[in-house]
């Protein structure tokens, strides 16, 4: 039994989708175009070699849990040997101290 393959994509879907990512358009915009998916309109990008993700938002860390544990040890007046177990609390818990503290 051999089963031929079917493509989802003609040749000239393929070279629309190329020619319209590279110009700009959106994901969405070209995958209802052609009445695709826009994970499958990615996926097709990508096995091109054309796809390129968005870039993660980077720094979005005000600072490390470190550094906010020393600052609120220097608010308390304690070492800040006894409040390194607060470095274990979740960044927002310890932002949220910390700004309360400061003022």
């Amino acid at each position: 039994m051999s089963a031929e393959k079917v493509a989802n994509y003609s040749t000239e879907a393929v070279e629309r989708l190329k020619a319209g990512y590279l110009a700009g358009e959106s994901v969405e915009a070209l995958a209802s175009e052609l009445g695709k998916t826009v994970r499958s309109v990615v996926a097709k990008l990508s096995r091109e070699g054309v796809y390129k993700p968005k870039a993660k938002a980077e720094g979005k860390r005000e600072m490390k849990k470190a550094e906010m544990v020393a600052e609120l040890a220097e608010l308390v007046g304690v070492p800040e040997e006894n409040l390194e177990s607060l470095e274990k609390a979740t960044g927002p818990a310890l932002m949220a101290v910390l700004k309360a503290l400061r003022g």
